[in-house]
């Protein structure tokens, strides 16, 4: 099986539904899967946003966040996009930690990456 790291940097709608979208696929057909938030892309480990809002598509965040964190696929939140937003761990997802660009190379070196 394959090792993907799907990494997320824009604060749209559509970008988060697509990323998430794939990580589940990835994840359901049994490939190991990472994410990691950086920059604006941070904003969408605040678990008080709307979820529910409809991409182009028909499709939205909810139909595929909900099964990534009961699955426990680890999500890495950028520490300094984070802080310099005001965002701490304690509104994130069950899933997701702050982590640090050393790791994220690491993680890049072992497994084909999608950008969103």
């Amino acid at each position: 099986m394959g090792n993907f790291l799907f990494v997320l940097s824009k604060d749209e709608n559509e970008a988060f539904t697509r990323c998430c979208q794939f990580a589940k696929i990835a994840h359901t057909k049994g490939h190991h899967v990472d994410m990691f938030f950086i920059d604006g892309g941070v904003m969408w480990a605040d678990k008080s946003r709307d979820l529910s809002i409809k991409t182009t598509t028909g499709d939205c965040p909810n139909d595929y966040l909900p099964y990534l964190v009961e699955n426990e696929v680890k999500i890495g939140i950028c520490t300094p996009c984070a802080k310099n937003r005001n965002m701490d761990e304690a509104r994130f997802y069950s899933n997701m930690q702050l982590d640090g660009g050393p790791h994220l190379i690491d993680m890049a070196a072992e497994a084909k990456v999608f950008n969103f």
